[in-house]
């Protein structure tokens, strides 16, 4: 198995909490179990192996999407500081079963965006950001990128088995 595929990339440590150690999470996957219930997780600096670490104690940061996390091992400032930047991962295994229609937002990414299934590919899925609301950046076959509101009325289609979602945008949404 490729480690690509052995792995989920849950969020970023993007900064140091405090002074004891604790550090912000900025994460990508809607399953805030992964922040706040302890555990083993790991940790990637750039393409290196991930390296096991535990996850002792986590919460959200009331009103926003971040959230602060504590290692073991990992006791004050210094030696969070020296964590940021790095991926919290989780092995593939750990993804959760989803229902009907209920999608895991980094398997959107590399999909072809298409106006209808059947017509030409306008772009591909090359990010996702989550700013409250959840936002697919697609670049355009003519080099833009663009931000899509990932919700059903701009997106009401997504067909995982043949690489592609449909838009719906509603006029100007497309263009700079």
């Amino acid at each position: 198995m490729q480690l690509e595929d052995s792995w989920l990339t849950v969020g970023k440590l993007v900064a140091p909490q405090g002074l004891r150690g604790e550090l912000r999470v900025n994460p990508s996957s809607d399953f805030p179990e992964r922040f706040t219930k302890p555990g083993q997780r790991w940790l990637q600096k750039k393409e290196e192996e991930p390296r096991e670490i535990q996850l002792t104690a986590g919460r959200q940061v009331p009103g926003k999407s971040i959230y602060v996390v504590r290692f073991s091992g990992v006791r004050n400032r210094a030696e969070a500081e020296s964590l940021i930047g790095q991926k919290l991962l989780v092995p593939s295994s750990h993804r959760p079963q989803l229902g009907k229609n209920e999608f895991h937002l980094l398997d959107l990414v590399g999909l072809e965006a298409k106006l209808q299934p059947e017509g030409p590919v306008i772009g591909r899925v090359t990010n996702l950001t989550t700013a409250g609301n959840d936002l697919l950046e697609i670049k355009l076959v003519e080099g833009q990128k663009v931000l899509v509101p990932f919700v059903q009325e701009i997106v009401p289609e997504i067909n995982l088995q043949e690489g592609w979602l449909k838009l719906a945008p509603p006029p100007g949404l497309l263009e700079l």
